[in-house]
């Protein structure tokens, strides 16, 4: 990456203390990187590539302020706004200075298809998770097609549902900024999600991880029931499997076909994405993400290897293991830290209060 560049960084220049800078998601994986494990390669645009545009199309922050004051129960309100805003951004250019350094990394990246990701700069802290909410393009091919990608990540910072997210915690929208990162495009055997504590019961001794065959894109818009495993960190032992009913196959075509969605083929739908021994790679190194971190995670990962037809079984699992995210665990972390009853001096006053509200 150019030295002197001021709107993009290669993730290897990333950690966990630039999220102000790169965003979240970049901030993880440039942190993963460092930690020693495999992530795509790639670089992110900075959120001041960000701030310049949105300082360019809205200079006095009406249109933001407009976005920020809206009461969180006003839908349609949220809606009519955030989509006027989105489009204000999408349909602007790129400050030149910023469009030359993206595509100046673009081919250093020397990558012709990428995957161009949301980086926000408050997303995915302990206290709140905007997992979802904001924009991933696969398959983009082509410096152009990068810049304009860019820019709808840009605006998927007020995408309707993060927006409303926003107004229900109570989160400003001033300072807010986004970051994007630019990643190699994976061809993964296998993909989905892992936890390092039981997402069900909240149990810190196990992995639960969650998969299917090609691309974890079909996952994520619910259109198959994934596999699920369930790893003892302690034993290493598979305590829990289940294979879904996996009915759609998301898979990326390097040869100018993108991102193909067809039906499962038979042969698959009921064959497990993960052999014992991946489940038990892949629960490996979610111990050391979350021993990193020192606090449980919600992981996205990638198998690669051969067709989901024609698995390539020979190679070391763990070397065929790429993360694409990792992120604080929310749901209990979130029922922890908040006490089921205010602290008394006696537990019989916990009694007596209850029996007073008819318990």
């Amino acid at each position: 990456m150019t030295a002197n560049a001021r709107f993009v960084r290669g993730l290897a220049d990333v950690g966990a203390a630039d999220v102000a800078w790169a965003g979240g998601k970049a901030a993880s994986l440039g942190e993963l990187a460092r930690a020693g494990v495999r992530v795509p390669g790639g670089y992110v645009v900075t959120a001041e590539a960000f701030s310049l545009a949105m300082a360019a199309l809205d200079p006095a922050g009406a249109l933001v302020r407009e976005v920020g004051e809206l009461p969180p129960g006003e839908v349609e309100a949220i809606a009519r706004a955030a989509a006027g805003l989105r489009a204000r951004i999408t349909g602007a250019p790129l400050p030149p200075d910023v469009a030359a350094q993206i595509t100046a990394a673009y081919r250093e990246l020397d990558a012709t298809v990428v995957a161009v990701r949301s980086s926000g700069t408050m997303e995915d802290s302990a206290q709140a998770s905007f997992a979802g909410l904001q924009d991933t393009y696969l398959a983009v091919r082509g410096a152009e097609a990068v810049l304009d990608r860019v820019r709808s990540c840009w605006a998927s910072l007020y995408n309707d549902e993060s927006v409303a997210y926003r107004r229900r915690m109570g989160i400003g929208e001033g300072g807010l900024a986004m970051g994007v990162v630019v990643q190699r495009m994976l061809s993964p055997r296998a993909a989905g999600v892992m936890f390092t504590r039981s997402p069900v019961t909240g149990d810190r001794s196990v992995v639960a991880i969650e998969g299917t065959w090609g691309l974890g894109s079909a996952l994520v818009a619910g259109e198959v029931t994934p596999d699920s495993f369930t790893v003892s960190k302690v034993t290493g032992e598979i305590t829990g499997r289940r294979v879904g009913a996996k009915l759609r196959l998301h898979s990326f075509l390097p040869n100018g076909g993108g991102i193909s969605v067809q039906a499962m083929p038979a042969a698959l739908r009921g064959k497990p994405c993960l052999t014992d021994d991946e489940a038990r790679a892949l629960a490996s190194v979610g111990r050391r993400v979350e021993e990193h971190y020192g606090r449980a995670q919600d992981i996205e990962w990638a198998l690669l290897g051969d067709r989901p037809d024609c698995p390539a079984l020979h190679a070391d699992s763990a070397d065929r293991i790429m993360l694409l995210q990792s992120r604080p665990e929310t749901v209990w972390a979130a029922r922890l830290r908040v006490p089921v009853a205010a602290r008394k001096p006696r537990a019989s006053d916990h009694v007596l209060a209850w029996l007073e509200k008819g318990l």
